[in-house]
Order: C-alpha cells, then structure tokens, then sequence
C-alpha cells in the first residue's frame, strides 16, 4: 500500500476499472462454460444404457471435487477480490478533494507504473 494524491490516480482509474471488469467478465464465462461441459457430461453418462454406464466408469468424486474447486472456487474467489479492488477504485473517483492523499493497492500502483 502505497499513499498518493488523488489527482495522480483519478485519470488512470476509468481504464483501470474497465480492465478489472473485463477480467471478471472472463472469469466467469469460463466457470459457466465449465459448468455447462460437468452437467452435459452428467446428462451423458445418465442417458447410457445400465451395462454402458458399468463399462465406462464415472469419474471418482475427489477428482469432481478438485476439479470444481481448480475451475469455480478459486477463479470466483478471484472475482471477488477484483469486485473489492474496483469498489476501492471508485471511492477513489468519488473523492471530491483531488488533493487530498489516498492509500493505493499495490496492483494499482502496479498498473500505475
């Protein structure tokens, strides 16, 4: 964390802003493109005849566990901080003081620099 004035900080925000919601429309396309691939598969293996589905085996429910936390847990945990750091990034734009001193995250100082 790094402190600067407001009025360094306030032109770059509005792209800072649109990069992080972009990133977090990203993220959730893949987690719903994972979800939609795990429930097909499942209506796949459902649709196949008793012996077919004794054949071919289902995947063991730890890997359905790691997996669901590789492809949806982690990836929404990151949402969620991108969430926090763009409302960070607004109060910083609602600041009605330019020279007033505001405690910059070090991914925006980052992106500052």
């Amino acid at each position: 964390m790094k402190h600067r004035k407001a009025a360094e900080v306030i032109p770059f925000l509005s792209t800072y802003i649109a990069k992080r919601e972009q990133e977090i429309a990203e993220i959730e396309q893949m987690v719903e493109r994972y979800e939609r691939r795990r429930l097909q598969e499942e209506r796949t293996y459902q649709s196949m005849s008793t012996l077919r589905r004794l054949l071919s085996g289902k995947k063991p429910a730890h890997h359905v566990a790691v997996e669901y936390i590789h492809y949806v847990k982690r990836p929404m945990e990151k949402v969620r901080l991108l969430r926090l750091e763009i409302e960070q990034a607004r109060k910083i734009l609602n600041t009605s003081d330019p020279s007033e001193i505001i405690t910059v995250s070090s991914e925006m100082e980052d992106e500052l620099n």
